[in-house]
């Protein structure tokens, strides 16, 4: 159980992401919560535990007070860059799930059970892209035995990938209606989701030269982000070997073909249908992912998590 001398907050707690990390942080043991948002939301209510927290908004001064050692920002990237140094100020360690930090220099981009290593008493920790983080729980073993020469995927990302006004615009129609147009930026020829999720990748891995190519997409899926990855790696893997690598993986579960529902609500990344590429030298494989649960708000947490493990917490 977490120190019950511990201070935590978070902000974006009325959002997809937040609220599913308040029910996490109750679930594991956090006990001293608070709840932040925008003043359109301050002094509602959001569940946590048995009980209910009243929304504060988050201000600056709000976040700089003092009294927090701990922040999960799940809110979008302007309101990360300008409230999250607040809080560090304030002397809080900050888990930021927005993509402000994840890129910037001297900020740990962290996957539990993948790069642990990086985290040192830093004030800000970055928490990777849903889709960089299942890629990387799956890249990260079959690269320690193997090495990678290449990766290629396409993703299948859930309405709720782009936030509530995802899910709103899923739920507000039938399915085969919905308006999946791509809610990314055009950088060039991609999409910035898919040089991003190779950026984060590059990094999360240590592999700042890997070849990577991702083609992104939205489908009409609530809640689960599938890959389909074929991976080349430096020496000869059979899927068979893969199998069993990967079993004994952190956060990774076998199964015969995953999907979004398998994935809901789970705690691990379902990989399956391990093959060999009949096109090229490498491995076939399919992986799912609950982006909101694992993908996000359980990555935070288990970041937390290891920060007070290492003793690298205020508290």
């Amino acid at each position: 159980m977490p120190d019950l001398d511990l201070r935590a907050a978070v902000v974006g707690a009325t959002g997809a992401v937040g609220t599913v990390t308040l029910e996490l942080l109750a679930e594991r043991g956090f006990r001293d919560v608070r709840a932040f948002a925008s003043a359109r939301s301050a002094g509602s209510q959001v569940g946590f535990g048995d009980g209910r927290l009243t929304v504060e908004e988050a201000t600056p001064e709000a976040l700089a007070a003092g009294d927090l050692d701990l922040a999960f920002f799940s809110v979008g990237t302007a309101a990360s860059r300008e409230l999250v140094p607040h809080a560090v100020r304030g002397g809080a360690v900050v888990v930021d799930k927005s993509d402000a930090y994840r890129l910037t220099d001297g900020i740990p981009l962290v996957v539990a059970g993948v790069n642990d290593q990086v985290l040192n008493g830093d004030e800000i920790v970055a928490n990777p892209n849903c889709s960089a983080m299942q890629l990387a729980c799956v890249l990260k073993p079959l690269g320690d035995e193997a090495g990678l020469a290449s990766v290629r995927l396409a993703t299948y990302q859930s309405a709720s990938g782009a936030g509530d006004a995802g899910i709103e615009r899923l739920r507000s129609v039938p399915a085969a209606e919905a308006d999946l147009s791509m809610d990314w930026d055009l950088d060039g020829d991609e999409f910035s989701e898919e040089w991003k999720l190779r950026a984060e990748t590059r990094k999360i891995l240590d592999l700042p030269e890997l070849p990577l190519h991702a083609t992104c997409v939205r489908v009409p899926v609530l809640v689960g982000h599938a890959q389909a990855v074929w991976v080349e790696t430096q020496e000869p893997l059979s899927p068979e070997a893969a199998g069993e690598i990967l079993r004994g993986a952190p956060h990774v579960e076998l199964a015969d073909l995953p999907t979004p529902g398998d994935a809901a609500g789970r705690d691990h990344v379902l990989v399956g249908r391990i093959r060999r590429d009949t096109a090229g030298d490498g491995l076939a494989l399919w992986i799912v992912n609950d982006n909101l649960r694992k993908g996000a708000a359980l990555n935070a947490v288990q970041i937390a998590e290891l920060l007070l493990e290492r003793r690298l917490l205020p508290a």
